[in-house]
């Protein structure tokens, strides 16, 4: 019941509390009259195993505070292909590369709509974006646009003097740290967070947007937007009850950050709107939205380039690419710090394909072999996403010999499959050298064991843009300094725990010594 203790404490402790029981209890039989109705609908079908359920919630009480980890361990129960009930909505886990395998290559078709859940919905225009609209031809306009303008090969390289300026204010403000308190430790998952903020920011806006004490204004919005999406509604699991949120305020304080992000936007479009801009060409813009403004104005008539459309995928660059950038980074150098060995092995790589340069090139990264595999092991052991974007299955399918219902939510578990003991050797362990023996070049292994940016139509275009971002600050840090635990902290001791999200991201900040190297 783990999981639903937030929410039955939050529904007795509102004001409204006693009549709130007296209404949600008064639903039970009706629930139960309908959950018998479907239950004589698909007596017939062949389908997937599923662990026990109780009325009403279905199997909801089983997911607890890490749905990975939970789901991992019914799978390794009731087998790599289940079907849950969340509530009143259907839903299939995949847990294994030979389910995702035939999913993907197979009946990617069926499977390739993202489930928008109500957070969704509200913080995305209805989903307008990339990432959450339908599978069709809007979806494929739209991806056109992301791919060609944002987000080719020539576009992330032509922001690369973006990563160059902020990552060198970031090593900057390490150095004068240990001029100011020699061995005192920093804390990197703020200056991270802090990088990775502002190379998004540049990126997508054009400009840092910089509050008071130099943090990023977005980088405090952000932070709210992500806490607020895992929220429990309940019309996402019993539509029925839908009005619960709203009784309970959990619509108003959505729709609260989702007013102050959409206002934020507002403001940058409106900025740039007023800017003189030269129209004649796309191919020297630096950012997305200067981009998105000349395609509005100047691009095909046959797609509506809106402004609540450019703002959803603003959206979609700023949550996709921030907290998966900084969290990734995080682990690296928490698994670094706990191997202290295969750090120097890639520091000794890194230093010597830049030699004595003044500045580590974005090419010399193409040469550092060990050191990438040391960013995939990462991404295997901390996948960003572990059940990656949530799907829905537009039609009734079959999948590992079963009956998959119309509408099923899917969630794939990339992690579980990412540590599977029969698909990885020692898959606990973080061993970079085991990229070096698959020769695995690209994020993404056609046999779907090595997945983290997803697969099939709906495979993150966003990839490279990130990847970018990762090597180019992980290798800067490296390559600048030694570091060290506090005194009187072990590596094998490192809290290493997690709290869910939209990324999976390190519970305790990670404080760490730096020491400046010197070429």
């Amino acid at each position: 019941m783990a999981a639903l203790t937030p929410l039955l404490q939050s529904l007795w402790q509102e004001p409204i509390g006693v009549a709130a029981q007296l209404i949600f209890f008064l639903f039970i039989p009706l629930f139960l009259l309908l959950l018998k109705h479907r239950s004589t609908r698909v007596r017939n079908l062949k389908l997937p195993p599923s662990p026990p359920k109780l009325p009403i919630i279905g199997n909801l009480h089983q997911i607890g505070t890490f749905p990975h980890r939970s789901l991992r361990s019914l799978s390794n129960k009731y087998g790599p292909i289940m079907l849950l009930r969340l509530g009143s909505v259907p839903t299939l886990v995949v847990s294994s590369p030979e389910m995702v395998k035939e999913m993907m290559k197979t009946n990617d078709v069926v499977f390739s709509n993202h489930a928008r859940p109500t957070s969704v919905d509200i913080s995305f225009n209805g989903g307008q974006d990339l990432v959450f609209s339908p599978y069709g031809e809007y979806w494929r306009q739209l991806r056109k646009i992301c791919v060609q303008e944002l987000l080719s090969h020539h576009r992330v390289q032509s922001q690369q003097f973006l990563r160059d300026e902020e990552v060198d204010v970031l090593i900057q403000k390490i150095r004068r740290s240990c001029l100011d308190h020699k061995e005192k430790s920093v804390n990197l998952t703020e200056l991270l967070l802090d990088v990775t903020n502002y190379i998004v920011c540049r990126s997508v806006l054009g400009q840092r947007y910089e509050g008071e004490g130099g943090k990023s204004r977005w980088g405090e919005l952000s932070v709210k937007l992500v806490l607020a999406f895992p929220t429990f509604f309940f019309r996402d699991y019993f539509p029925c009850l839908g009005w619960m949120d709203e009784l309970l305020g959990m619509m108003r304080r959505l729709e609260k950050t989702s007013k102050e992000a959409d206002a934020f936007l507002e403001q940058a479009i409106k900025e740039q709107e007023m800017l003189k801009t030269d129209s004649s060409s796309l191919s020297h813009k630096r950012y997305f939205l200067d981009i998105l403004l000349q395609l509005k104005a100047n691009g095909p008539q046959s797609f509506d380039l809106n402004r609540a459309t450019i703002k959803a995928i603003l959206l979609d660059m700023f949550v996709g690419a921030t907290d998966t950038s900084r969290t990734t980074m995080e682990w690296a150098m928490a698994e670094l710090m706990r191997n202290p060995h295969i750090m120097k092995k890639a520091q000794q790589e890194i230093r010597q394909v830049v030699g004595k340069k003044s500045k580590i090139d974005a090419n010399d990264v193409n040469h550092m072999g060990y050191f990438k595999c040391v960013i995939k092991e990462t991404l295997r052991l901390h996948a960003p996403a572990p059940l990656l974007v949530p799907r829905e299955t537009s039609a009734a399918t079959r999948l590992g010999g079963y009956d998959i219902p119309h509408n099923s939510r899917v969630y794939i578990n990339a992690w579980a499959i990412q540590r599977d003991p029969k698909v990885w050797d020692k898959a606990e362990e973080f061993i970079p050298e085991r990229f070096e023996k698959n020769n695995l070049a690209d994020s993404i292994d056609q046999e779907y064991k090595f997945f983290p940016f997803g697969g099939g139509r709906r495979i993150c275009p966003g990839v490279s843009y990130g990847l970018a971002t990762i090597e180019y600050a992980m290798a800067n840090l490296l390559y600048w300094f030694d570091w060290e635990l506090p005194t009187g902290v072990k590596g094998e001791d490192l809290d290493m725990s997690e709290i869910f999200g939209l990324a999976i991201q390190k519970k305790v900040p990670l404080h760490v010594v730096p020491i400046p190297y010197n070429p």
